[in-house]
């Protein structure tokens, strides 16, 4: 399933990585927390205590979303 280069990433040691840094990219890049949990079979509360880290610097995100919101 993996290339060999793929094999030797630290991401295939243990599925539960691969998963994680699924979870952590859609949460960097902005993909709404209630979607997340729900892709990841969390309930939001455990999603944001496994994955706070990930939030950091968002809201910076959401202020600029919302005047392209209101346009």
């Amino acid at each position: 399933m993996f290339t060999d280069q793929q094999y030797e990433s630290p991401l295939t040691c243990r599925p539960y990585d691969l998963r994680h840094a699924c979870v952590s990219t859609w949460l960097s890049g902005g993909v709404p927390p209630t979607q997340v949990a729900t892709w990841a079979a969390h309930t939001v509360d455990v999603l944001l205590r496994i994955y706070a880290s990930c939030l950091d610097g968002q809201d910076e995100i959401a202020k600029r979303r919302i005047p392209e919101a209101l346009a």
